[in-house]
């Protein structure tokens, strides 16, 4: 049996993110355009290339390849109401419920346990899919992800920084298993 091979990939950085407010359907701060095709030859063909809906995750998919397609468990969170806005201004009562409580969702869109268990059940999905994947996407959905492989409890979920553009590869073979490789 083939194993599968999951190559999460973070979405390019924001204007949004660089003044630390909540995501919105905004575009990358970059000439992605430009860009376009500068990271294809990172992954061997073949490859299934997928990507989140939002502006952000289809631009960044745009730097490895010209056939992405558009997965929705790859959305980034709901944050209802906090859409756009900055995290200072935020009321820190909700803010601090949100961030220990992963079943709250003060701003009225998902929680924290809605998006692991969206994207468990994408994982679970995976484990008969064979090859590999590029997925870009968000930094929830990679969290939510190494959640999942890693078995780790809900309370770990902030604990996990990913960067934009980083990568985070997982496998599939009888069970998953988080890879770290190096590029030297």
């Amino acid at each position: 049996m083939q194993a599968t091979r999951l190559t999460l990939i973070c979405h390019a950085v924001t204007p949004l993110q660089k003044r630390g407010f909540f995501p919105d359907d905004e575009s990358v701060a970059m000439d992605w355009q430009r860009a376009a095709l500068s990271l294809a030859g990172r992954y061997k063909k073949p490859r299934r290339l997928l990507c989140g809906p939002q502006a952000r995750t289809r631009q960044t998919a745009g730097l490895f390849g010209r056939d992405a397609v558009v997965e929705d468990a790859l959305r980034d969170a709901d944050f209802g109401r906090w859409k756009g806005q900055d995290v200072g201004r935020l009321p820190s009562d909700q803010l601090q419920e949100w961030l220990t409580t992963s079943a709250s969702a003060p701003h009225a869109g998902e929680s924290v346990d809605q998006v692991c268990a969206r994207v468990a059940q994408w994982m679970q999905s995976l484990e008969t899919q064979p090859g590999h994947i590029v997925a870009i996407t968000h930094p929830f959905v990679i969290r939510a992800a190494m959640l999942y492989v890693m078995q780790f409890p809900l309370s770990m979920f902030y604990l996990i920084d990913v960067e934009p553009l980083s990568a985070t590869e997982l496998r599939f073979n009888g069970v998953w298993r988080l890879r770290l490789e190096t590029h030297a």
